[in-house]
């Protein structure tokens, strides 16, 4: 395990922050929002996710349900979200050998299947009575649908928590309800009818003391809540919609550890990297070609990229290729900073100090 006192860990911890926090998009919200979570919940969000994981699932020894799905025009689901599940069911189980269930609306099933694939998961059957056991010789997922129905949604998310009992939940860029019980887009754009109503679940799942980390981007997802006063002070519509008697976007549910970036499929991959890091576990990490092949797949399945509202292999606007150079330069960059580079002479370590 990675010694996180010490100065290499420290600063590992930080550079994911650091990527973390970079304006990708454009919005001009992620420092404010980075800003804001320092303010309540001080210290590397990343890594103190991965510290979560490693304890609770090695004390625990249940699977983790990852909620996901963030609804566009007609219902149909955006990339961001589906791809960052995909790829940290697929590093809890290379790094902590435990399965996932990924959670979504019932009418995205086959998109999110179809993500696994491309994130090197295979997608089973979930269990009839609810217990997720270990299978040989294949690298499974679960995934598990609900109704937009609030009685169907609640038997079924019920029943996660009593028989599949959890080790930690996890929700990734899905809508969170504001202070009024409606579940909005950023821009205020209503999500009535649109999205299963999952925060009784997180709900639930706390009152049971099961962690709940959350992953967002904008203030409006699950979890938010953590920051939401603070939301109020400078992100446009968090106080006000601005459609008379919906309130503001701003969600209200409080997570017991928020992770924040420019786009909510990067802060899964920060808490990807942190976990490979901590773990000391490079291969837990994926690939660049990865992280394409998972963004194409939740296209080809269903998904469609947030900003162009088109199956276009994108997330938030930026395209598959863009975020393979991402993943490239974060990976690179830790391993340096873990000494995994080779010099002049074939020797490990940091090569500025042999000249």
């Amino acid at each position: 395990m990675l010694d996180l006192q010490s100065q290499k860990g420290a600063l590992i911890a930080k550079t994911i922050e650091d990527f973390m926090t970079l304006d990708l998009t454009g919005v001009g919200l992620i420092d404010k929002i980075y800003t804001a979570l320092q303010t309540q919940q001080p210290g590397p969000a990343c890594m103190g996710g991965a510290e979560i994981l490693v304890k609770n699932v090695r004390e625990h020894g249940g699977p983790v349900v990852i909620a996901t799905g963030f609804p566009e025009g007609a219902g149909v689901p955006e990339t961001d979200g589906p791809v960052g599940a995909a790829l940290l069911a697929r590093a809890l189980f290379l790094g902590l050998g435990i399965e996932s269930v990924i959670l979504v609306d019932e009418d995205w099933e086959e998109m999110m299947a179809g993500t696994c694939r491309g994130a090197g998961l295979s997608p089973l059957p979930f269990p009839e009575d609810g217990v997720v056991r270990p299978i040989e010789f294949i690298r499974p997922v679960y995934i598990r649908t609900v109704p937009k129905d609030d009685d169907g949604c609640r038997k079924i998310t019920g029943a996660l928590l009593n028989d599949t009992k959890p080790s930690v939940v996890v929700s990734i860029e899905r809508p969170g309800m504001n202070d009024h019980g409606l579940y909005n887009g950023l821009g205020g754009r209503p999500l009535d009818g649109l999205v299963a109503d999952l925060d009784q679940f997180f709900t639930a799942a706390k009152a049971q003391d099961i962690p709940f980390i959350a992953i967002g981007d904008g203030g409006n997802e699950m979890g938010m809540g953590v920051i939401a006063e603070d939301l109020r002070t400078f992100s446009p519509k968090a106080k006000d919609s601005g459609i008379p008697g919906r309130g503001g976007v701003a969600a209200v549910m409080v997570a017991d550890h928020l992770i924040v970036s420019n786009v909510s499929n990067w802060g899964a991959t920060g808490l990807v990297a942190a976990l490979s890091a901590l773990l000391e576990k490079p291969n837990v990490f994926h690939s660049a070609e990865l992280e394409v092949r998972c963004i194409e797949q939740c296209v080809t399945f269903g998904g469609v990229d947030g900003m162009f509202m088109a199956p276009e292999p994108a997330v938030d606007g930026i395209s598959a290729k863009e975020w393979a150079g991402l993943i490239d330069s974060l990976r690179n960059t830790l391993d340096r900073l873990n000494g995994r580079v080779t010099g002049w002479k074939g020797d490990s370590g940091d090569w500025r100090q042999q000249k």
